[in-house]
Parts: structure tokens; C-alpha cells; sequence
């Protein structure tokens, strides 16, 4: 029996996908602005192209954002305790302009801190990032002040990733631009794009799969390299992909991709590593003697015992149920009768870096959303999870004013912060469980519906299959598309009339 290849359509290369056509969601949401596109709209033809429309989507839903969070500008960040809780406005940008000496002038890395942190606790490109906007912050006026224009500055500078975010969505997928509108009007994106820093690191990591949607292995490497530079969470795409290129038998772009990464990353690290290098280490030792903390599901465990579970043993159940996932993720690429997108694994691998840590910030979500986006870009699904993600995201806060209230109480007792994760956790899961279920069969993926392989492969976009396990070397089980046909597929060059 040959081994099994990419599928390769016998159709004629479609249209661009309209998803108010194949969208009952996307369908009805448009239809207080006239309806759905029709064939003859000329989209793409004048100056409203998707990328412009998207652009500017994002951009009013970011500036919405911003007005959520004035009522902790007027005062919530600087009088009581609690109000920046009840308002649900918190930021972690304004309290660290002088928490982390930035007021004063310090160098982050190499000046130590006053207080109970004695370094910057952030990754050294991200601090750049916060270096460079306290540079654009006046220093005269009284701290609130400065705080304050911290604040703005800062939530200029995350405005721009935003946006690059949500072109890079948009042209990752060439026959799917409308699908960035999913990012762009993601209500928990527009709700966390402040919170802290994490659109800088995702912007990267978006353009990075941008680059290997091209095929620019080199590119792709350097900006994913960069982006492990400002946060921890895009190096895990480097696992998928190497599966993926296994399966494929890429390996020439795979280690192009790899040594630009780490060529990258040291570029960035070497300096302060080898200049400061107890300042350096603090983001990677508080990472690894932080506690069981907010979002997680060893926070509910904790919670139910006597005994707060042991740090250095929820870091290790924590690292072995990820290995598990992780190993989990590989055999599926490997056994799936189909070779998986990269944005599919890609989604999987950083949901389970979220579902098994120890911690889950509410900014977290904006990892996923891009992911999400281009691994499951179905309306309804994503629906489903971002209700879910705002029930987290005003869940912690509500909790945070219960907790800091006093005999007042005013705000969410634990058990209903625990009802919280248990949502962030249940929607996350489903949003797997459904892309697991696309990649099992390939027939239901609506990204693949249309007769493509991956858009967001590059190399690996129609690529034959060299390595295979299990299933993936059989035909696979068509499911029912609510009594459609199912597209016909031939498996490897020419089907074997031995099967």
C-alpha cells in the first residue's frame, strides 16, 4: 500500500469565501446593515478592501475598549481599593510605571527595585516595549499624571499591534480575509487589549504566521524568535510544526525556521544575559516559584483543600499533563487521515499551555484569538467561547471587589469566582473539541470545505505526506453535512486499487 498524501481536489480553484453566504451567524449579524454580500458587491475593487475595513473595525472596537476602562482613569487606579474592580477597568500598565521604577528612571534589568520585587518580572523585549513608552512619558506633573499618560502612551503603541494582528489574520488566509473580522470584533479582545502587554508578543507571533503562510521559513523563525523574546507562549508553535514537517517531510524550512528563532532570541537575550544577569533570570525564577494563582483550575483544587497544594508540586502535574497534551497533539497529526493545518495545532498546543497552567490572566484570551480565528473561523463557535471568556473576565474582577471590600462584600463570593473558571475552562475545551473533531474529519473543517489543503501551511500547503500512522494511511469516514455531498478526494497520486 503507498503511503497516504495530502488530499488533492479535482476542482476548479473557488471564488473567494463571502461568510455571510456560508454563515448563518455572520448572515444574521449583517443584516441590520443590509444583508449579506451578494455576487455582484464589489469587494476588493475600491478603496473598502477586507484589510482596510478589518483595519478600521479593529480600531473602533480598540478605541471602545479604551472608553471601558475610563472610569479607573477618572480615579479607579488611584482612590479605593475596589472601584477599579467594580468597574471591571483594571490595567496592571498604570500601577507598574512607578511599581517597577520606571517613574524614577530606573533601568529595567540592571537597576534593582525597591519593594518585594527586586527585577523586572517580564521577558526582556517586553520590557523594552515599557522602557521605551516611559521614555514618551512626560516626567513633571504629579505621579497620578504620569500614570495616566503611561497609560495613553502605552495603549497608543498596543493600538498599532492590534491592528497589525488583525491585518496579519486577514491576509493569512488569501481566500478567507473576511474571517479577521472575528478578531477584530471579539469582545474580549477590545475588553483585555490593555490589561498588560501581551499584544506586543501577539502581534509578532501574528506576523510570524503570516511569513509561513508565504513560505518564508527564515522570516517566519526571526519574528517567532522575537516574540518568545517578549513572552514565553510562541515558542510552543515550533512543537506542531515540527511534527507537521515530519509528516510532510519539510525539513529544510523547519530548520530555517528553528535557527532563525534562536538566532533571534539570543540576539535579544545575549546583551542583558550576559550584562545583568540577575535581572535577566527574574522573569524565568518567578515564573517557576510562583504559587497556584488566579484563573486556573489548581486555584479550585487549592480552594478545596486544607492544604494548599506545594508549588514545586503543581510545577511538576503541571508540566507532565502539558508533555501529555503535547504528545497527545503529535499522535493526532501523525494519525489524522488528513495532515492538520498549522493553525489547527498551533490553537491546540497554546489552549493546552493555558488549560495546565498555573496561572490565567485575563489578557491570556488574546493568545487565543488570532489561533482561534484561522484554526475554527465558524461565528457560532467563536461565539460560544468569547461569552465564556467574558463570564471569566468579569468573574475575577467581581471576585477581586468581593475580596477587597471588606464587611461590605460587595462583588462575586469564591464559589461564584470558581463558576467563573469552570466557563473559561468549559469554553476552552469546546473550541478544542471542535477543532479536534475538524481534523479527524477533514470534511467538516470549513476551511478545508472548499476544496483547499492549508492556507496557513505554506510549504506544507498541499505538500505530499511522507510519514503517517494509523488512520492516516486509510480513507477517511465522510460525516454528514446535513445531507450535502461530500467533496470527492482521492488519497496519495492515484488511489490503489488494491484498498
Amino acid at each position: 500500500m503507498p503511503s497516504a498524501e495530502t488530499t488533492r481536489m479535482s476542482q476548479p480553484e473557488p471564488e473567494p469565501v463571502r461568510p455571510t453566504r456560508e454563515d448563518e451567524v455572520a448572515a444574521a449579524g449583517v443584516e441590520f446593515i443590509g444583508g449579506p454580500l451578494g455576487v455582484r458587491a464589489l469587494v476588493g475593487r475600491s478603496w473598502w478592501t477586507p484589510v482596510r475595513v478589518i483595519a478600521l473595525v479593529m480600531l473602533g472596537m480598540f478605541a471602545l475598549g479604551m472608553v471601558q476602562k475610563f472610569p479607573c482613569y477618572d480615579g479607579g487606579w488611584f482612590f479605593g481599593a475596589s472601584s477599579q474592580y467594580t468597574h471591571a477597568c483594571y490595567s496592571d500598565i498604570p500601577h507598574l510605571y512607578q511599581g517597577r521604577g520606571f517613574a524614577d528612571g530606573l533601568v529595567p534589568y540592571f537597576d534593582k527595585l525597591p519593594g518585594d520585587m527586586d527585577y523586572l518580572e517580564y521577558p526582556v523585549l517586553t520590557g523594552v516595549f515599557m522602557e521605551v513608552a516611559s521614555w514618551l512619558t512626560p516626567g513633571s506633573g504629579s505621579i497620578q499624571h504620569q500614570e495616566q499618560v503611561y497609560w495613553m502612551v502605552n495603549a497608543g503603541m498596543l493600538m498599532i499591534c492590534a491592528v497589525v494582528i488583525a491585518v496579519c489574520v486577514t491576509r493569512t488566509h488569501r481566500r478567507r480575509p473576511w474571517d479577521g473580522l472575528l478578531v477584530a470584533l471579539a469582545p474580549a479582545f477590545a475588553l483585555t487589549a490593555t490589561i498588560n502587554w501581551d499584544l506586543f508578543a501577539v502581534a509578532l507571533t501574528a506576523a510570524a504566521m503570516l511569513m509561513w503562510s508565504r513560505g518564508r521559513a527564515l522570516a517566519f523563525g526571526v519574528l517567532l524568535g522575537l516574540a518568545t523574546a517578549a513572552k514565553l507562549y510562541p515558542v510552543l508553535l515550533l512543537g506542531p510544526l515540527f511534527v507537521l514537517c515530519w509528516r510532510a517531510g519539510k525539513w529544510r524550512p523547519f530548520i530555517a525556521a528553528t535557527g532563525g528563532a534562536l538566532v533571534a532570541w539570543l540576539v535579544v537575550n545575549v546583551p542583558v544575559m550576559l550584562l545583568a544577569p540577575e535581572g535577566w533570570s527574574k522573569f524565568y525564577t518567578f515564573s517557576q516559584e510562583r504559587g497556584v494563582d488566579f484563573g486556573s483550575f489548581w486555584l479550585v483544587i487549592s480552594q478545596h483543600m486544607d492544604t494548599p497544594l506545594d508549588t514545586d508540586v503543581v510545577n511538576t502535574l503541571a508540566t507532565a499533563l502539558m508533555v501529555l497534551a503535547c504528545l497527545g497533539i503529535g499522535g493526532l497529526t501523525l494519525t489524522a487521515p488528513r495532515r492538520p493545518r498549522f493553525a489547527q495545532l498551533a490553537f491546540l498546543v497554546v489552549a493546552a499551555f493555558i488549560l495546565t497552567n498555573k496561572v490565567y490572566s485575563p489578557q491570556y484570551v488574546l493568545w487565543l484569538i488570532p489561533l482561534a480565528a484561522l484554526a475554527r473561523p465558524k461565528w457560532r463557535d467563536f461565539l460560544v467561547w468569547q461569552a465564556c471568556e467574558i463570564a471569566y473576565f468579569l468573574g475575577i474582577w467581581l471576585y477581586l471587589a468581593y475580596t477587597t471590600s471588606g464587611d461590605k462584600h460587595q462583588g462575586l463570593p469564591t464559589e461564584g469566582y470558581q463558576l467563573a473558571i469552570t466557563a473559561h475552562l468549559l469554553g476552552t475545551l469546546y473550541l478544542c473539541a471542535v477543532v479536534v473533531r475538524d481534523i479527524w474529519l477533514p470534511e467538516r473543517d470549513v476551511v478545508r470545505r472548499g476544496g483547499g489543503d492549508d492556507p496557513s501551511g505554506g510549504v506544507l500547503d498541499g505538500a505530499e505526506d511522507v510519514f503517517v500512522l494509523g488512520h492516516a494511511a486509510r480513507p477517511p469516514r465522510h460525516a454528514d453535512l446535513d445531507g450535502e455531498q461530500p467533496p470527492s478526494v482521492s488519497w496519495g497520486k492515484e488511489a490503489d486499487s488494491s484498498l
